[in-house]
């Protein structure tokens, strides 16, 4: 009999999700100059750029000239490309954006945790920010020890740590953060569950970390929250506290093209949503500009001067 265990295993294909609203309506009230949408991502095309071989989805072609006519019906002019979990460390696709782009676009990348200190100095030239660890994804590439000796070299950079994890299942974070010598940014408000409250054990830890001045806030994804569409007012009282706590690292981001959100949002609602959780226009400027401004290197000046 023909031993087969060396064999190749064909793995089946990732599905494809749904892409993102052709019809994306105008917010209630147009965003300040010099907003930016700090958490994005564009796909494609699949020739140019595969999925890695354990991908968890696959994702329609989302270029950056479709993103831009996104940002533009917002009023946003500036924004930060996450590089996708499905990518692993092939941040090439995100790369090419950047380059197109360098006065308006930001990075965050996904590393090798022995990335070599010339490939760090290649992504900070392409305008690349932070590096970012996910601890809650099948796909992950980075664990949550890699994290101070990253911190370490990229220190230097300015760069960011920013984590993709489940705060209440990780009751330790704020420890692993605290001695980090970098800014550290949770996205998507720590995938708490907005069902919880401010009671609950995730956004009691949300606000444990506001306590620490080195870590920052995304104000993104209400959807993986809540399940109240399209403004979400669930999510209202807990992004007011977090807001009200630190107002200084909070950021807002789309997460266009939406990969897992089912219904699929209008980016519109979700930006009407911040004018809920941020009614006054100043710290809202603060959370749209000024905020991004510091933590990517955007210039402040320039989106004062043409407000």
């Amino acid at each position: 009999m023909n031993d087969l265990s060396s064999l190749p295993i064909a793995l089946p294909a990732a599905p494809l999700l749904p892409g993102p609203l052709d019809d994306i309506r105008a917010p209630g009230e147009r965003f300040p100059a010099g907003s930016c949408d700090c958490h994005a991502h564009v796909f494609g095309p699949d020739h140019l750029y595969p999925y890695i071989g354990n991908a968890a989805y696959r994702f329609p072609l989302t270029t950056v000239e479709r993103f831009e006519a996104m940002l533009a019906t917002l009023g946003c002019t500036r924004a930060v490309l996450i590089q996708p979990s499905v990518y692993g460390t092939d941040n090439r696709c995100m790369l090419a954006a950047l380059r197109a782009r360098p006065d308006t676009l930001r990075g965050v990348a996904v590393v090798d945790p022995d990335i070599s200190d010339a490939e760090l100095l290649e992504l900070d030239a392409a305008g690349v920010k932070g590096i970012r660890i996910n601890v809650s994804s099948k796909t992950s590439v980075l664990r949550i020890d890699d994290a101070p000796r990253l911190a370490a070299r990229i220190a230097p950079l300015g760069w960011h740590l920013q984590f993709f994890a489940k705060l209440d299942q990780m009751p330790e974070l704020g420890e692993r953060l605290r001695a980090l010598p970098v800014r550290c940014v949770i996205d998507h408000f720590g995938h708490i569950d907005a069902n919880d409250g401010a009671s609950g054990a995730g956004f009691r830890q949300l606000l444990e970390l506001a306590a620490l001045d080195h870590v920052w806030f995304k104000l993104v994804g209400p959807y993986r929250l809540s399940t109240r569409a399209p403004r979400f007012p669930d999510v209202t009282p807990l992004a007011r506290r977090l807001i009200d706590t630190a107002p200084e690292r909070c950021v807002w981001a789309s997460d266009w093209p939406h990969p897992n959100a089912s219904p699929m949002p209008n980016d519109g609602d979700l930006a009407d949503a911040l004018f809920d959780w941020a009614p006054d226009p100043t710290i809202r400027r603060r959370i749209l500009v000024d905020n991004p401004a510091q933590l990517y290197g955007f210039d402040a000046a320039a989106a004062s001067r043409a407000s």
